[in-house]
């Protein structure tokens, strides 16, 4: 599977959670012997819930499976000459997409199917525009977004853990196209 859709998967890692926590529903039998409704009822009750607790689980492995891939080699080390900070890019994915999906109506089952129809088309655009890598996920995991330019390409975007500045040297390892994972290093 690719990495572009597996990050998209993850950056929709904060909604599931929400999702969960908004809608489960455990309701309890009460008469004189207290008895939990049964599994069958409350998985009839909680079908959103449970997709969105295995998503979660799913974005957790794509995570490990993310750290995996990003540990392997880098490029040798380059000089940032520009740099730009972009982190408002995961303020735009998480108001625009996860505030109004955490208030959707699940009553309906047709909403049901268009909140994932929706779901799947937003995750196609990003991943078709390359815009995966505007996961508020990411920056919950402490990642920052930067567009540099540096001694060798121009106007890339790079996703970090640490704080980057200008004149400073990273190692990168292409993500997709434009898009880079980088380390700051004091290798030169």
């Amino acid at each position: 599977m690719k990495l572009k859709f597996q990050l998209y998967i993850l950056s929709l890692w904060l909604l599931f959670i929400l999702l969960f926590i908004n809608k489960i529903n455990i309701p309890m039998y009460f008469k004189k012997d207290w008895r939990f409704i049964g599994f069958y009822e409350f998985i009839k009750n909680n079908i959103i819930p449970l997709i969105s607790f295995f998503m979660v689980l799913v974005g957790f492995i794509f995570y490990f499976r993310f750290r995996y891939i990003i540990s392997g080699n880098h490029s040798l080390p380059e000089k940032i000459n520009k740099i730009e900070n972009v982190n408002w890019e995961h303020l735009t994915f998480l108001t625009t997409y996860v505030i109004p999906f955490v208030t959707f109506n699940f009553n309906e089952d047709r909403n049901g199917l268009i909140f994932f129809l929706l779901l799947f088309i937003i995750g196609f655009i990003y991943v078709k525009t390359n815009m995966f890598y505007t996961n508020p996920t990411l920056a919950l995991l402490g990642y920052h977004i930067y567009k540099i330019s540096t001694t060798n390409r121009e106007n890339i975007i790079i996703i970090t853990k640490g704080i980057l500045d200008e004149n400073d040297w990273i190692e990168s390892k292409l993500l997709s196209d434009n898009i880079y994972i980088a380390n700051k290093t004091t290798n030169r």
